[in-house]
């Protein structure tokens, strides 16, 4: 059976997982916390590239700041799609106010920006607040 890399979104240890379908349970390695949890994980400078480079699931990346009003519209958006993928995608959020270096590296213009990166490169990039749907079919076809 092949295996995957995921990282833990509490720990952020690198796992190595049985590549399925589905999971019933999964569990980290590390601090023993569950896998499978969906919500999104705020990442900064120092863990950025590691969760990018570790994960062989795409990983949704939600560029944001808190005076966006858009980003506060798409926040509750992210959170709930999110939900569907867990051991699909990795959901992941960078303020762009306090991670100004994150946001220059990457170009980001504006946001909310989404960018998908799949085995640590960037795959797509979409500009201004999605609806759901848009949003599952950005994940979609990352898959």
């Amino acid at each position: 059976m092949s295996k995957i890399n995921v990282v833990c979104p509490s720990c952020l240890k690198v796992n190595s997982i049985p590549k399925k379908d589905s999971y019933a349970k999964a569990n980290c390695g590390s601090c023993k916390n569950s896998l499978l949890t969906t919500t999104p994980i705020e990442l900064d400078e120092s863990n950025f590239d590691h969760v990018i480079v570790n994960s062989d699931i795409p990983v949704i990346v939600d560029f944001w700041a808190p005076w966006c009003g858009p980003c506060k519209m798409m926040a509750p958006i992210f959170t709930e799609v999110a939900e569907k993928y867990a051991l699909k995608a990795l959901f992941v959020k960078v303020n762009t106010e306090a991670q100004q270096n994150l946001g220059a590296k990457f170009n980001i213009k504006s946001i909310p920006t989404i960018v998908v990166y799949k085995n640590g490169v960037e795959k797509e990039r979409v500009s201004g607040a999605l609806d759901p749907l848009r949003l599952s079919n950005l994940v979609n076809e990352s898959l």
